[in-house]
């Protein structure tokens, strides 16, 4: 029988897409709504961006870049885009929705993550220990005989398809102007 953690990983995105036509149905944006919205939007979107540019998964334990200050910025940039999609739609609803989201299925993700990454790179107990696993340190985290800053790496974001996440966005919020044109008029 699957794990729970492996059945979450499997269900967020067919519940993601659903929670986006429940977001639709239920959201009450107002014009300063989705502007304050589309500020963490954007910087979730950024965060995101600058994590899959650097991560070379299954292949290395990743420790620069936004890596070196949280152990999960693709979830940070995740839960910074929700909040900024929060902010837009007006809704108490869809923001429980979107904590018990987060609750049942990012968090057992994330907990199987880790002990996957414990088994694979030895490194990542030290690693683990220095940086915080949500809400970033102040300072980059270095590891012993690590030099230089790396680079972002473009082939990375592309190969990733990190892209996608600005393009639902992007969609997402046309739905909500949409639906904020059309219904206030």
């Amino acid at each position: 029988m699957p794990s729970y953690s492996r059945i979450a990983t499997r269900l967020r995105v067919p519940l993601g897409f659903l929670f986006a036509l429940a977001y639709i149905w239920f959201a009450h944006p107002l014009w300063a709504s989705v502007l304050a919205g589309c500020a963490f939007i954007l910087a979730g979107l950024g965060i995101r961006a600058a994590a899959s540019g650097h991560i070379r998964k299954n292949a290395q334990l990743t420790t620069t870049g936004p890596y070196a200050y949280t152990r999960n910025p693709l979830y940070l940039g995740s839960v910074m885009m929700a909040a900024g999609f929060i902010v837009a739609a007006r809704d108490w609803w869809i923001a429980a929705g979107a904590c018990v989201m987060f609750l049942a299925i990012y968090l057992p993700v994330t907990l199987a993550e880790e002990k996957y990454l414990r088994s694979a790179f030895p490194q990542y107990a030290e690693y683990a220990t220095e940086v915080p696993r949500f809400l970033p340190r102040p300072t980059p985290y270095r590891a012993a005989g690590e030099a230089g800053l790396p680079q972002f790496s473009r082939e990375l974001y592309m190969r990733h398809r990190e892209y996608n996440a600005a393009l639902g966005s992007a969609v997402m919020l046309a739905a909500l102007i949409l639906k904020l044109i059309l219904v206030s008029h």
